[in-house]
């Protein structure tokens, strides 16, 4: 069975829903068959970062809400995230740009390196505050991961893994993808958003009786 799951790597709730997976998917009793395949998707291509801009005033410029509640907003997601086990610093958080994030992460997918690639970016950005979008930060995370050297500061010096990138994105379109995450099991069931782990549980199921039916 092949999980393909559309996410940013800044975004909260791609993190709270890509957790509830992992937990149904650990209880799957046909996990050791499932492929997961992280797709690339930035809510905010054209970011600019800007020095001193806190993610919670970034949030209250692009929502048009104030600084206040934007805060309320960044601690309920924080209490989310505490349920399942995360551990969210909104103020350690730096405002970035993603794509050479998910640029690396498709290094990572050809290296077969993709999950521990994609958590370990996530948990840099969330609880460390480490800014992903800076190429330094991303060297060291891709070595700690056991990505080659060599291999990712080719990356940055040309424009390898750009075409994946923006072919995950297009399929996105494509599949209308209105918010992430997405996931796609087996190209014909969807859940949108940071289900319950119930909800990705039954997916699991029935996708895996709609491939014994064939």
């Amino acid at each position: 069975m092949k999980v393909e799951i559309w996410s940013d790597i800044v975004c909260p709730f791609c993190y709270i829903g890509k957790r509830r997976f992992e937990k149904a998917l650990a209880s799957f009793s046909q996990k050791d068959k499932v492929e997961v395949v992280y797709r690339s998707f930035q809510l905010d291509p054209d970011m600019k970062p800007e020095k001193g801009v806190s993610v919670n005033q970034y949030l209250a410029n692009r929502k048009g809400i104030p600084p206040e509640q934007a805060k309320e907003m960044n601690e309920y997601v924080t209490s989310m995230a505490k349920a399942e086990e995360l551990l969210f610093d909104f103020d350690k958080a730096v405002i970035t740009n993603t794509l050479q994030a998910h640029r690396l992460l498709q290094l990572a997918k050809a290296h077969g390196l993709q999950p521990a690639t994609k958590e370990k970016l996530m948990s840099a950005y969330f609880t460390e505050g480490k800014d992903v979008g800076d190429e330094n930060v991303l060297l060291e995370l891709g070595k700690e991961v056991g990505l080659p050297v060599e291999e990712i500061k080719a990356l940055f010096a040309n424009e390898s893994y750009m075409e994946d990138v923006e072919l995950d994105q297009y399929m996105a379109q494509q599949l209308r993808v209105q918010g992430v995450p997405f996931f796609v099991f087996n190209n014909k069931y969807a859940v949108s958003g940071a289900q319950a782990q119930s909800v990705f549980a039954e997916v699991l199921e029935k996708a895996a009786e709609q491939e014994l039916a064939g």
